[in-house]
């Protein structure tokens, strides 16, 4: 079979399509013939050796895929040979909190990834997907759908609250979704017009562009009346902490779960505490959440905004494109 892995040394230019022995199943395992994986910003990290760069080379990159089910092992009884699923971003976070070991079993970055033509994984990390999506729609939930999720409506999210998104990536765009679902008013920034057009039309009531207005936090609080917002769900990290500190209101939550802007910078604890914030770190979820959520984006047949979805062979290409941060949602790849 054919496989992607990262060869001699980190790099976008040192992943390689490679050939690997097609996997069999153990006992209690399925192997997933792969049809689409979708990117994550950790895997342009983990690719080029900023994520963990002790990783053992040659290594297989990415979290996310969707496929079918080709062949099972002794003890399955999960899933059946022909069953749409994709894995778990955790394989071993079944329910209940996160642990350092669950922590450990994520594909593409503690264990091998989904960047291959078959892959073999434990039956109890595979979900099912909702029949209404395609493989590539599918392939973008593991990761970035279940993280929104999690920060969004496992914390408690209510109608009528108010929530602030920061850019128009993978995370974001399943929070606005996942925020209208649940009745709430959701404001989003970016630096482009176009971009805050398309967020609005997805059900977002305001956006802001953080280029012409860098003191977006104060906008925030101008825009909901002083009041501030129930919820931030903050990708940026250290550069964009302290605006959503200042957006959020008292007694409010701000769900941590990226540092696109990365991890440098002082922050002033006072206002956290003064303004009796909850900063939540999220990583991304339980396959309990994954399973909840698949049935909300069942019942109100959502659907994954997809920016683009490139060749296998194309890998490096969308590896480059995420780089350059023009994308609007999440960024697939097609497995033939």
């Amino acid at each position: 079979m054919k496989a992607y892995e990262i060869r001699e040394a980190f790099g976008i230019d040192h992943l390689a399509i490679t050939g690997q022995v097609t996997p069999t199943p153990g006992h209690g395992q399925a192997v997933v013939r792969v049809r689409a994986v979708s990117l994550n910003y950790r895997d342009l990290m983990v690719v080029k050796g900023l994520y963990n760069p002790h990783i053992h080379l040659p290594f297989t990159p990415f979290s996310d895929g969707a496929g079918e089910v080709v062949s099972i092992g002794e003890g399955v009884s999960r899933v059946k040979v022909g069953d749409r699923v994709a894995g778990i971003f955790m394989q071993d976070w079944l329910a209940g909190e996160m642990t350092e070991a669950k922590q450990k079993s994520a594909l593409g970055g503690g264990g091998q990834g989904m960047l291959a033509e078959y892959v073999a994984l434990s039956e109890d990390g595979l979900v099912h997907i909702p029949g209404h999506l395609s493989y590539e729609e599918a392939a973008t939930l593991p990761c970035a759908a279940v993280t929104a999720w999690h920060a969004v409506i496992e914390t408690g999210l209510r109608p009528g609250d108010r929530v602030l998104l920061l850019g128009t990536g993978g995370v974001s765009l399943f929070s606005l979704q996942f925020a209208r679902l649940a009745g709430a008013e959701v404001f989003i920034t970016s630096h482009s017009a176009e971009k805050l057009e398309r967020a609005v039309n997805l059900g977002a009531a305001q956006g802001i562009n953080y280029r012409a207005v860098p003191d977006w936090g104060r906008r925030v609080l101008e825009m909901t009346g002083g009041a501030g917002v129930d919820l931030v769900v903050e990708v940026g990290g250290a550069g964009t902490l302290p605006q959503s500190i200042e957006a959020v209101r008292t007694g409010g939550r701000i769900s941590l779960i990226g540092v696109l802007t990365g991890t440098a910078g002082e922050i002033n604890p006072l206002p956290i505490v003064m303004k009796k914030i909850c900063l939540q770190g999220i990583f991304v979820g339980s396959r309990e959440m994954f399973e909840s959520m698949n049935k909300a984006i069942v019942l109100h047949r959502l659907q994954p905004v997809v920016d683009r979805a490139f060749s296998f062979g194309e890998v490096r290409d969308a590896l480059r494109y995420m780089e350059s941060g023009s994308h609007f949602g999440k960024i697939c790849v097609s497995v033939p």
